[in-house]
């Protein structure tokens, strides 16, 4: 045996290879024509001995710009926020940590009660009636909402904003693609979505309108406008909203949202590298059996005594294929429980107090940034993010802050061509008005 952790033997092998009528690893690949086989060798260094590995892999982790080294002002998508210690010790028991599919409801309590709080809990920050045991993110809860409006209105053409995350718009045209949706973008107008460019596309044969809310810049949409709008010809109203954000912000199932999607990682859970992370999405009780994914609902045994499971079945992981509305049968129920425990944590008070304390915080720095002499590009109420034009490239910026322990923020120009030279700011409860201040000299004397 060559490598002592690779679980079969030379003899393990020649008795399976036996047992299915072949004489070699290679037999299986005699169906794939020899020109498209790859026979090369790939491009990769020679194994190293384990403690020579460790060391490499040390070194390499130690160029990363990490957040506890760094002051971070990078957000679109993925933000610095407290993570209550009590998280990881939640979260680490083996219980959760190693838990499958909970389709055994008798051994699988304590994981169905987690992911039935989290629901609740979603559905109390978004206004819903209804919402899943989680997604794989943000982007493919976005993409799935788009789907589940295609199916329900049976059109094929979804409109949204272009004020919408770049990445998850992508996500959404390829899952568009697959399913012969027509996907057209609304523009921008001084932050936030055009409403005349909304009223003039939207109509009969419109499935749904994807707004964000904060949207990409921070700016904050006018959902009761564009509800009505949408409603007019009964096309599907879905927000994609930072669930952070409506500890402060009226939530949007009270501006009549059809669907309301978003990702969890605000809520207990870290960075990353930009994943995984935990989608959620939340309905009215009308689409409650057109959800993908789980629903855990609560009921109770034969002795009367209050017990979870799985409800509504009938989905597309189970039964009806061909006429799924989707193909999710999986979930981030770890990351979901770090969420509902960070949530737990918090409490409703203090998930306000955050959600706060982010808007006063990037209010002060924005504050400070206008007195130092740069230009806003939008006006408007905003949350945690707001968006500066600089008189130098972003990436340039970006890499003179790093040199000063600064993570800078997100260079639009990369999505945006006509905010190029524009960068968009994240500031959250755990920046201290130091790290604001020194932030603003920093990049005040960038500038100059």
């Amino acid at each position: 045996m060559k490598h002592r952790y690779l679980p079969m033997t030379d003899n393990d092998k020649k008795e399976m290879l036996s047992t299915i009528g072949v004489n070699s690893v290679s037999e299986l690949f005699n169906d794939i024509p020899e020109p498209v086989r790859f026979t090369g060798e790939y491009q990769i260094k020679p194994a190293k001995s384990e403690p020579s590995l460790l060391k490499e892999l040390s070194r390499l982790a130690g160029k990363n710009a990490d957040l506890k080294s760094y002051t971070s002002f990078l957000g679109a998508g993925v933000y610095d926020h407290y993570i209550p210690t009590i998280v990881d010790h939640v979260i680490s028991r083996s219980e959760f940590y190693t838990a499958y599919t909970p389709y055994q409801p008798e051994i699988s309590q304590g994981e169905l009660q987690a992911i039935f709080e989290f629901q609740t809990m979603i559905c109390e920050l978004t206004g819903m009636d209804v919402a899943n045991s989680s997604m794989y993110d943000g982007g493919t809860a976005l993409a799935e909402a788009a789907m589940l409006s295609a199916g329900q209105t049976k059109r094929k053409k979804v409109l949204v904003s272009s004020a919408v995350h770049p990445e998850a718009k992508d996500v959404l045209k390829t899952y568009a693609k697959g399913q012969y949706i027509e996907v057209v973008e609304i523009p921008y107008h001084e932050g936030v979505t055009d409403l005349a460019a909304l009223k003039e596309l939207v109509s009969e044969e419109v499935a749904a309108f994807i707004v964000q809310y904060p949207n990409f810049f921070g700016q904050i949409e006018p959902l009761k406008e564009i509800e009505e709008i949408v409603h007019s010809q009964k096309s599907m109203f879905v927000v994609s909203s930072n669930p952070l954000s409506l500890g402060a912000l009226t939530p949007p199932g009270k501006f009549g949202a059809d669907i309301v999607v978003g990702d969890a990682q605000p809520f207990g859970i870290p960075t990353a590298f930009g994943g995984p992370h935990c989608g959620f999405f939340a309905v009215t009780n009308k689409l409650m059996r057109k959800v993908p994914g789980r629903l855990v609902g609560q009921t109770l045994d034969d002795q009367g005594r209050r017990g979870f499971v799985l409800t509504l079945q009938a989905r597309e992981q189970h039964i009806r294929r061909d006429k799924a509305t989707s193909n999710i049968c999986s979930n981030q129920a770890l990351n979901a429980l770090a969420a509902s425990v960070a949530m737990t944590a918090l409490g409703k008070q203090g998930v306000k107090e955050m959600a706060l304390a982010n808007i006063q915080k990037a209010h002060y720095a924005k504050k400070s940034l206008s007195e130092a002499g740069f230009e806003m590009a939008f006006n408007g109420p905003s949350f945690n993010e707001f968006v500066i034009k600089l008189n130098k490239s972003v990436k340039t910026v970006n890499q003179k802050l790093l040199e000063q322990g600064i993570i800078g923020g997100y260079d639009l120009g990369r999505d945006y061509p006509e905010l190029s030279g524009h960068m968009l700011i994240a500031v959250t409860e755990l920046r201290s008005k130091e790290e604001i201040d020194i932030f603003v000299r920093e990049l005040g004397d960038i500038h100059a």
